[in-house]
């Protein structure tokens, strides 16, 4: 079997508001747990209470996604100000 080279490089990745974009998220899941905690009892009949803590576990992990974006964001402007500019 031949080994599958590629045949250019690959792009670069792509950089946009990726803070907003978590904490967005991360606020979605947690509204989305409290639109669904005045109906619990009747996640708990149907045995879907796990919906509700779906949405807690995403807003919480979103916190940590929060947490990890803002500082890799810090490290990028420190290392983008440390570097040497082009023509000095």
């Amino acid at each position: 079997m031949k080994k599958w080279t590629p045949r250019h490089e690959a792009p670069e990745p792509l950089e946009g508001p990726v803070v907003a974009t978590i904490t967005g998220g991360t606020i979605l899941w947690f509204v989305l747990f409290l639109a669904q905690l005045p109906f619990y009892g009747w996640y708990d009949d149907h045995g879907h209470t796990w919906w509700i803590w779906t949405c807690l576990a995403g807003a919480g992990l979103g916190c940590l996604g929060v947490w990890y974006v803002r500082r890799r964001e810090a490290a990028l402007k420190r290392a983008a100000a440390a570097a040497p500019q082009p023509g000095s």
